[in-house]
């Protein structure tokens, strides 16, 4: 069983920057497609930033060069550097990983951005 704990969200003004961890229970070394996802109020959950196969990165067009994926395999940690965040980046960010057949997701950690 494999638990995913987010944190370091919180409320930022417009421009300003934010970086959440997500830390593993178990080792995230073997886990595929590590990410990071979004929802907010109203909206479907979609995907902010990911790892893929090889470890390349994949980020939505709305957060390129804005937002940066890491990880820290010995920490079983992955981050998400938030920069110049925007009124739409706001909701529940989640971290998701797939072990086997299996996807996990955190609980999620809100993030405001005021205007």
């Amino acid at each position: 069983q494999v638990q995913l704990v987010e944190s370091g969200g919180g409320l930022v003004q417009a421009g300003g920057s934010l970086r959440l961890s997500c830390a593993a229970s178990g080792t995230i070394f073997s886990m595929n497609a590590m990410g990071w996802y979004r929802q907010a109020p109203g909206k479907e959950r979609e995907l902010v930033a990911r790892f893929t196969t090889g470890d390349f990165t994949d980020y939505a067009d709305s957060v390129k060069g804005r937002f940066t994926i890491s990880r820290d395999n010995a920490k079983n940690t992955v981050y998400l550097q938030m920069n110049s965040l925007k009124p739409e980046d706001p909701g529940v960010y989640y971290c998701a990983g797939r072990l086997g057949s299996i996807n996990y997701w955190g609980q999620g950690t809100q993030v405001t951005v005021s205007s």
